[in-house]
Parts: C-alpha cells; structure tokens; sequence
C-alpha cells in the first residue's frame, strides 16, 4: 500500500504541474486541504524527530554504561546530557545544510548500519531466545487492540513527507526511474522490518519493548556494539526529518524561500523546541503509536489517494481509482479506530529498567 502511494503521489504531481506535495494538495483541495496537510507534514517529522532523540538518550546512555570507570552518577549514563549533546555536536550541524542531496552518503552509513543491528538481532534470538521464558498466549496471532500495529508500521515505511524532495533529487527524475527506487527502497525496508519483528518476537514475546534495545541485558557487550551502532543510525537519520519540518515551514511563512539566516534560526528553533519534548518525555511507544494513526496514515493512505481521485482522468473502474479507494478506505479506519484503541489501552513502558530474565535467580 506505501508501495503504491508514493508513485500516486509523484503521479498526482505530474497530473496537477506541481513539485512539492503541499502544492499538490493546495491545487487539488484548496487553502483548508493545504492548511491541513502542512500541519500534519510538520507534525510527522517533528514527532518523529522527539522519538530519535528518545532513541539516542535510552541507547547511548547503556553504551557508555559499559565504559571502565563510567558508574551510574556519571555524566554519560544521564539521558538529558547524552540528548544534549548529540543534538548540539551532531544533529544540529549537520541539519543546517540546505541540499538534501548532500544527506546521501549519510543515508548509506545508516544502511550499513542497520544491516550489522539486524545480524546482531538475529545472532541473540539464536542465543538469547531459550533463556526469556515465553509470556502467556505468546503466539496467539492478533489480538483486539492489533490496529494499534498498523499506526506504527505506517510510522516505519512513510516517506510520503519527503517523496518530492527525493524525487527532485534524482539525475533524472522520471516516473519510470521513481517507481524503481520506490520498489527497491520499500521492498528493502520491509525484507528488514519484517526481519527485526520476527526476530525481536521470537526473542521476547509478550514482554517486547516499543524499543527492542529496552529489552537486551545491560552486559551484554555483542548488543552493546549494537546499541551504539542503533544511535549513530537514528543520529544520521534525524536530519532527514528536519528538512521536511523547515521546508513545510518556508512555504507556509516565507513563500518557500528561506534567508540565510532565516534558515539558521528556524532550524535551531525547531530543533530546539523537540529536544525541550524529548528531554521532558521518555516512553517510546506511545509516541510512535500517535504519529503513526494521527500523521502517518493520512499522510500515507488517506491524502496522496484523495488526490489522485480527484485529479484522475481515468474510468472510475480503473486499476488505480479502484486501488486508491481501497487505501483511502484502509487509511480511513485506521486512523480512527487506531487512535480510539491507543487512547483507551495505551501501551506500558517499563523505560531504562533491567529486564527480570537478566537476573538468572529471578528466572529459575
């Protein structure tokens, strides 16, 4: 369903003579159907960038943990500290370039990355499965509240917010040469997703964290080399995510053109304003659950197709009317009965504890 929207979305562009999907919601749907879409463009990657720095506080606080002579009142092991200074020595810096082109070879760093996390992964589930004892009802295969699972999911394969700006960086960017990144880019993320889900599953069961790195054992040194590797990924990728926040920003209040000093300002402002959430709120799950019903879904399945729908010349019985009705119908409960279903049973967070099975007695 990603898959299909993301090429929608480039053709809903081609069909309406616009480049940037605000624009394209802003000729199909007018003024209130921009409005709505900027804030939920904003919305996504701004929340999405809390979650990194969530990420990279729970994450590189367990690494340095595991440094001779680094106890528990050191510095490093304070979340607040590491999220600071990531974000000033890292994040920020690098989030001030104005080409999103430049962030390719950092994207490729954080493939690599996420390669080396998931054969780690997969190595614990072979060595660590047999010591977790299995939950109750571990392999019941969905339970009343599984939409919630979809919010997320949406949360991990969205990249609708920054489709034009990949596309108006391509050598030559044609649909043909779009849907074959698409394809390769969306298959390569599912082949990994589904990968870390089983894994991560199979391992812990019913007791799963939102962040599968909650789960592992603070000594273990084969997940601590992940666990370093996971916050150098999410590190790289959280730039990605400021430029569609400031892009949405420049067009809504400065006709799409930022000023030098305008584009630092606004930069260090946004980057600011999420670091301030994510030092004062550490539970992850929840946090991608949201974003994932309430900015995720319509930005994946509800808008791109409504769109296209409108802007279609096609017979109504057209394979792409009818498959864009079908995600616009999938987009639609989603978001409405996931967001009931995350309000009444929201997700516990047992954040920075050690889990029981690490404790050997505790188990037996």
């Amino acid at each position: 369903l990603t898959d299909f929207s993301i090429i929608l979305l480039i053709k809903g562009g081609n069909l309406s003579s616009t480049n940037t999907y605000q624009e394209l919601v802003r000729k199909t749907y007018g003024l209130v159907g921009y409005l709505i879409l900027s804030a939920l463009q904003f919305l996504y990657p701004f929340i999405a960038m809390i979650s990194y720095n969530i990420i990279t506080g729970d994450t590189l606080t367990k690494v340095f943990q595991r440094i001779p002579g680094v106890g528990p009142d050191n510095v490093l092991t304070d979340r607040h500290f590491i999220i600071l200074l990531t974000t000033i020595v890292f994040t920020l810096p690098i989030s001030l370039y104005r080409d999103i082109a430049k962030l390719g070879k950092v994207s490729l760093i954080s493939l690599i990355l996420t390669v080396v996390i998931l054969i780690i992964v997969m190595v614990r589930t072979v060595t660590l499965s047999p010591q977790v004892p299995k939950s109750e009802n571990a392999w019941i295969f969905a339970k009343s509240n599984a939409i919630q699972a979809v919010g997320v999911m949406s949360f991990a394969f969205i990249c609708n917010h920054n489709s034009f700006l990949i596309y108006g960086s391509l050598e030559e960017p044609t649909l043909k040469n779009w849907s074959q990144v698409t394809h390769v880019s969306v298959l390569l993320a599912v082949i990994i997703s589904v990968v870390f889900a089983a894994c991560g599953y199979i391992t812990f069961t019913g007791y799963t964290e939102g962040d599968i790195f909650e789960n592992y054992c603070r000594d273990d040194n084969l997940v601590t080399f992940g666990r370093f590797c996971y916050g150098i990924t999410v590190i790289l990728t959280f730039p990605l995510e400021c430029f569609v926040t400031r892009e949405v920003v420049a067009n809504v209040f400065f006709q799409g053109n930022l000023s030098t000093v305008f584009h630092i300002v606004v930069t260090v402002v946004i980057i600011a304003v999420a670091t301030g959430v994510s030092l004062a709120y550490d539970c992850l799950g929840i946090v991608l659950e949201l974003n994932g019903v309430l900015s995720a879904t319509p930005l994946v399945f509800i808008i791109p197709t409504a769109c296209y729908l409108r802007l279609s010349k096609e017979r109504w019985n057209h394979s792409d009317n009818l498959i864009s009705c079908l995600i616009l119908a999938v987009g639609v409960l989603v978001m409405t009965v996931g967001f009931v279903l995350t309000v009444l049973y929201p997700q516990e967070c047992s954040h920075g504890k050690e889990m029981f099975y690490c404790f050997p007695s505790n188990v037996s």
